[in-house]
C-alpha cells in the first residue's frame, strides 16, 4: 500500500512546479483550524493538515490543473 504525503511536502512540490512552469501560486490560511487555501492561477482548493492519502493528493492536483506525473512524491 502506498504511503501518504505531508501537506508541507505537497505544497513545496506545487510551488516548485509553478516556478518551473511560470504559473502563479498563492497560499492562504483559511478560517479556523489548520486548513490552507492553495491557488494556482484561477484554480484553487483547500488542503487539510497532516498526512494526505494518495487519492487525496491526486484529487488536489486535478483541482489545481497540475498533471499528476509532473509532481514527485
Amino acid at each position: 500500500m502506498l504511503r501518504g504525503v505531508k501537506r508541507e511536502k505537497l505544497i513545496s512540490a506545487i510551488r516548485k512546479w509553478c516556478r518551473t512552469n511560470g504559473a502563479f501560486v498563492a497560499l492562504d490560511k483559511e478560517g479556523k483550524g489548520s486548513h490552507y487555501k492553495v491557488a494556482v492561477g484561477a484554480r484553487w482548493t483547500i488542503i487539510q493538515s497532516g498526512e494526505l492519502l494518495p487519492r487525496h493528493v491526486d484529487a488536489i492536483l486535478v483541482q489545481l490543473g497540475i498533471p499528476k506525473n509532473e509532481i514527485r512524491r
